[in-house]
């Protein structure tokens, strides 16, 4: 397991996390549609999630090498620097979710995102709900998964 340093993302770290997202998000789902192009997504981060979300960075070698987000109850986004997985920073950011919300927490991914899914099987999240993909904006068919400490 690599040693990071998990904490509060800052405005300042928000540039690294919109291209820890972009060059994620592209490498693991190549033949998802994105619904916004780069510059959107930095200010998206830098205008909406950091400041407005309980954004995580997880720091190793003086590097943004992943991001957590929560949005009240939901794991709203989980992703590493392709350098970086595998090396148990992704597990360390989901121990870190469930410890900030001990009542439980919901995500959705893609169902097409396989390895994605067997990580949050793993760390004990249950699928509850499978969609077409209309209600997202890649209109990629998702599912809804659910942990909880009682599961």
């Amino acid at each position: 397991m690599t040693t990071v340093d998990l904490r509060r993302a800052t405005t300042a770290d928000a540039r690294d996390i919109a291209g820890v997202w972009l060059r994620s998000f592209s490498a693991a789902l190549p033949t998802v549609r994105r619904a916004h192009d780069d510059d959107a997504v930095r200010w998206w981060f830098a205008n909406i999630v950091v400041p407005q979300q309980e954004t995580w960075v997880a720091v190793a070698e003086s590097t943004v090498a992943g991001l957590l987000v929560l949005d009240g109850p939901e794991l709203a986004q989980l992703y590493l620097d392709l350098p970086w997985r595998g090396r148990g920073i992704g597990d360390q950011l989901v121990d870190l979710a469930k410890q900030l919300r001990p009542d439980g927490l919901t995500l959705w991914t893609f169902q097409i995102n396989e390895p994605a899914r067997r990580f949050y099987r793993r760390h004990g999240f249950v699928a509850v709900e499978y969609t077409d993909g209309q209600r997202n904006e890649e209109r990629e068919p998702d599912v809804r998964y659910v942990w909880s400490k009682a599961s």
